[in-house]
């Protein structure tokens, strides 16, 4: 046998090989780059399962462009397959999802195989199999073992046993969303055994179920439509790869160029065009803006500098086929017949919703294999040296981007060129359904056969609307960004360029306002405003701005609430919204909100700006019940951006509760901070709350119900602490209902891990009191921020507090004791455990609290014990005098005292104690930066004097 380690060493040389180089758009020698000297991290996140989204993927760039400034965790692309920070499950297999281009296909998978490679990373992996789903479909029809296949796609493993109990395994399957393999995860064929032969796909589900090899690792990539095609059972991670964020956009081009003032120039047009600027998100989009801005800012040359993404992608294609055309030295004659059979090509596979094809397809079209390696830039050939039997040739655009212009451009072409709707044709052959080998042997009489499907276009604009029509009726949008390459190639910019490479015959001349009609009412008779979106894309392309520069007039003149506005103006607010260059972290219902339409109606107008927004202020609009409904369908949207939502001061009442939390327990939703201040919400709607977080206990952390008439009810939420997945933080329920009976079950959540708890004008008073303090005893209890305003606290409860702080004094960092009748006995029960240096207070409030010169006696012996904490204290509204303020200040003085903050407005201070306030700042005049001595009868000299002595750093409010 074999030596094992050589083998295993050749192997790791041959993918290093493989996978050192990076590609830019072409796979010839020239353009090759080394991974290692241009790779960036690219951002991966942990997802959701089940987050499957339907858009077409510039909307999803467009969602993931606004959810940039998202505190996501980002998992680096080497360690996908360890456990996160509170997670101790094994993690065989994971899902990485990105659209097409942003880098999950290509740079993560090429740079995890060759960190690997390198010995870098992963190195408790001994043997790491890269298998593309496109080139897997060329063994579709195959019946062989698992152990048969890979020695056909690693030859060189063929001398070891690979599935030894020694070798740590990993699979990598590329491209789930180009499978054309029947992967049927409920079949019941079961396999065990490496040895025994079953037809690929068989061999794939039974591995990824972990029927094969159950020890082994699985990744898989996919585009995200394609992502559910393995059940959310068989993934144990989802991962997302985010494309690049404004910073990262401005870097990649200042790499790529060594002219920093022409990277400028790019940078600044890109930014220019909204649209250009969030397709920058996408790295291939980059290089594509890159190789065309390049080419047309240094050159100085002729023409329109791009605007519109048809611009770009047509001058793309420009240059593509003068490159083609230097380096072959071919004429242009050829130019026109090639660039219409790959356009064919390009739309009757994304009709089929295909992004790679194989040499049946080109041959379909009238490709020849050897001519489309000559259109390098535009289809990419991936050959595979060392497949063994199977050789064969894979063909893909360089990205989905390009084919979809390409496609549009197939369709311009027939209607000028040809005078033909190409729609019919794709219909023709659906109707007529004829067998590959009859179109291709037959292929004249086939044509003759659905040329009476054909419509003869006399204008453009009939093309226009049956595209526009084509494109609604899609059910996932796929033919959302074709519509806009096909409209704007009727652009006369755009057509010139076509006439110049010869492409276009002739120039066609149309009123592009029968578009702009027709465009413009089916906005006018959409039901939903977030239906339109893509059409106020396709009015961009066409030139014409005029509802968007109305719509951004009331904008900035602050009238858009004044103005009624029609339906296709309100569509029109959406789209400027949403394409703003302004972040979408806030929303104010209240800006959009007069006497035209009624709260219910501009929110509805709004949901998709809500579901694009991190935050949503919706308080007191007098929201009724179709509200609450749709704002349930934005939290349970998965491209949804929304996580703090306020809808205090809106009567939801029960049943209004019931209907927003169909989305709160939606999987989908990721809200974290939920205010529902005074919104008539009883023990029932916090039944319905708490059942809500029991389906979906993973991300709301802060819950306001203050102001709500809730017993029992507070019991419900707090035994959610049961739960181990529980992320509630923040509680808060201020108001007269909640008694010593609610403050047990408040007791109960604090042993868990709530970090903020509100109880303001809770009447808790000492029975109240000892339960809480029992908890807060326990070393468990992790509460940071504790607020008891006017919760009838007496001095007598400060005992048990004090204990609290005595027994477990690391955690709690904000007390707020204000309106509370503690006086001086209680201060200084409380002092005897803020004195503990182990106590780590950090704010003190102690307004309204009946203290005395006795008790600033007790603070100032806390404060000279333990000096290093606290940094707020707040003392307002006690009848301290200057006797106090003078025992105070023995505190104050002490050089380790680092109070930052301290208020004693209203506390019966004169010229006496500010004196003593003074020489403690002379002794101390480091740390205090604020203090507040308003309401205080002090002579106008002493305070100048604390003023304008430099040594002291304060700011005073008088």
């Amino acid at each position: 046998p074999a030596d094992s380690h050589e083998v295993l060493n050749t192997f790791r040389s041959n993918l290093k090989k493989k996978f050192e180089c990076l590609y830019e758009g072409t796979s010839t020698q020239e353009n090759l780059t080394f991974l290692n000297e241009i790779y960036t991290e690219l951002y991966i996140t942990e997802s959701e399962s089940g987050e499957i989204s339907n858009e077409h993927e510039v909307r999803q760039i467009e969602t993931q462009s606004r959810r940039a400034a998202t505190e996501d965790t980002p998992i680096k692309c080497s360690d996908i397959f360890g456990a996160l920070p509170g997670q101790d499950k094994p993690i065989r297999t994971v899902l990485t999802k990105g659209v097409a281009g942003i880098g999950n296909k290509t740079v993560s998978v090429k740079k995890f195989i060759l960190d690997w490679a390198e010995g870098k990373e992963n190195q408790d992996v001994q043997l790491i199999f890269p298998l593309p789903f496109r080139e897997i479909n060329l063994m579709k029809d195959k019946t062989l073992s698992l152990s048969d296949l890979l020695q056909v796609f690693f030859p060189e493993t063929k001398e070891i046993d690979i599935f030894s109990d020694e070798y740590e395994v990993m699979f990598i399957f590329d491209g789930l969303d180009e499978c054309r393999l029947s992967l049927d995860f409920q079949s019941d064929v079961r396999l065990c055994d490496v040895s025994e032969s079953a037809s690929v796909d068989v061999l794939l589900t039974n591995l990824i179920v972990g029927n094969l090899l159950p020890s082994a690792l699985i990744w898989i990539t996919s585009r995200p439509a394609a992502a559910d095609l393995v059940p959310s059972e068989c993934v144990h991670r989802v991962t997302e790869v985010r494309g690049f964020n404004d910073p990262q956009k401005e870097e990649y081009f200042r790499k790529r160029s060594s002219d920093q003032s022409l990277a400028d120039r790019i940078i600044s047009h890109l930014k220019s065009s909204r649209s250009l600027f969030i397709m920058c998100h996408i790295p291939v989009f980059c290089w594509i803006s890159a190789a065309v801005l390049e080419m047309m800012l240094s050159r100085a040359e002729s023409g329109e500098i791009p605007k519109t993404l048809t611009q770009m992608y047509t001058h793309f294609l420009t240059a593509q086929i003068n490159i083609k055309d230097t380096k072959y030295n071919e004429k242009k004659d050829t130019d026109e017949e090639m660039v219409f059979k790959m356009g064919k090509l390009a739309y009757e596979q994304l009709e089929k919703g295909n992004l790679i094809f194989y040499e049946e397809d080109l041959r379909e079209c009238g490709i020849d294999v050897t001519e489309a390696s000559v259109y390098s830039g535009l289809c990419t050939q991936i050959f595979r040296e060392e497949l063994g039997l199977y050789q064969g040739k894979v063909f893909c655009f360089v990205h989905l981007t390009v084919q979809e212009h390409l496609a549009a451009l197939y369709v311009h072409l027939s209607c000028i060129n040809q005078n033909i709707n190409a729609f019919d044709l794709i219909l023709a052959k659906k109707n007529l359904q004829v067998s590959d080998l009859y179109k291709r042997t037959v292929d004249d009489e086939y044509n003759s056969k659905f040329s009476k499907y054909s419509m003869s276009i006399y204008s453009f604009s009939e093309l226009h609307q049956r595209a526009v029509n084509e494109a609604l009726h899609s059910k996932n949008g796929h033919l959302d960004l074709f519509l806009r390459f096909l409209l704007g190639l009727s652009v006369e910019s755009n057509q010139a360029l076509l006439r110049d490479l010869k492409i276009q015959k002739e120039t066609c001349f149309y009123n592009k306002e029968e578009t702009v009609k027709y465009i413009n009412t089916i906005i006018r008779k959409s039901p939903s405003p977030e239906k339109s979106i893509n059409l106020f894309h396709c009015l961009n392309e066409l030139g014409d701005h005029s509802l968007m520069e109305e719509i951004q007039h009331y904008l900035k003149s602050g009238k858009v609430k004044e103005i009624e506005l029609s339906l296709s103006q309100r569509s029109a607010l959406v789209f400027v919204l949403l394409t703003s260059e302004q972040e979408m972290d806030m929303f104010c219902l209240s800006k959009y909100t007069g006497s035209h339409m009624t709260p219910d109606e501009v929110l509805q107008t709004l949901l998709p700006v809500i579901k694009a927004s991190r935050s949503a202020q919706l308080d007191d609009r007098n929201l009724t019940e179709i509200s609450f409904t749709h704002l349930a369908s934005v939290l349970s949207s998965n491209c949804s951006c929304l996580r703090d939502l306020d809808l205090s001061g809106n009567y939801l009442g029960n049943y209004g509760v019931e209907l927003f939390c169909a989305g709160l327990k939606n999987p989908h939703c990721k809200l974290e901070k939920l205010e529902l201040m005074c919104c008539g919400v009883t023990d029932k709607g916090c039944a319905v709350l708490a059942s809500a977080l029991r389906s979906n206990p993973l991300h709301l952390r802060e819950l306001n119900l203050e102001w709500n008439k809730l017993q029992k009810g507070i019991k419900l939420l707090t035994d959610l602490q049961k739960n181990p997945y529980y992320k509630l933080e923040t509680l808060r329920f201020n108001d007269m209902y909640v008694t010593a009976e609610g403050c047990a079950a408040l007791a109960s959540a604090l042993r868990s891990n709530p970090s903020h708890l509100n109880l303001c004008e809770c009447n808790l008073g000492e029975s109240g009191m000892k339960l809480l303090s029992t908890v807060l005893e326990n070393p468990h209890c992790k509460v940071k921020t504790l607020e008891l305003r006017n919760c009838g606290i007496t001095a007598e409860s400060c005992t048990a507090l004090a204990s609290a702080l005595r027994s477990n004094p690391s955690h709690l960092r904000e007390l707020d004791l204000t309106w509370n009748h503690l006086g001086d006995t209680g201060v200084t029960l409380l002092c005897a455990g803020l004195e503990n240096p182990h106590c780590k207070l950090q704010i003190l409030k102690l307004g309204h609290c009946a203290i005395a010169a006795e008790g600033c006696a007790a603070l100032a012996s806390a404060l000279r014990s333990n000096p290093e904490h606290l940094r707020e204290l707040n003392l307002t509204w006690n009848h301290l005098g200057d006797t106090g303020v003078t025992l105070l200040s023995a505190g104050l003085e002490n050089p380790h005292c680092k109070l930052d903050i301290l208020r004693l407005s209203y506390c019966g201070v004169t010229d006496e104690g500010c004196a003593a306030l003074a020489s403690a700042l002379r002794s101390n005049p480091e740390h205090l930066r604020e203090l507040d001595l308003s309401g205080n009868k002090l002579g106008v000299h002493l305070i100048s004097h604390l003023k304008n002595d430099p040594r002291y750093k304060i700011g005073l409010q008088l």
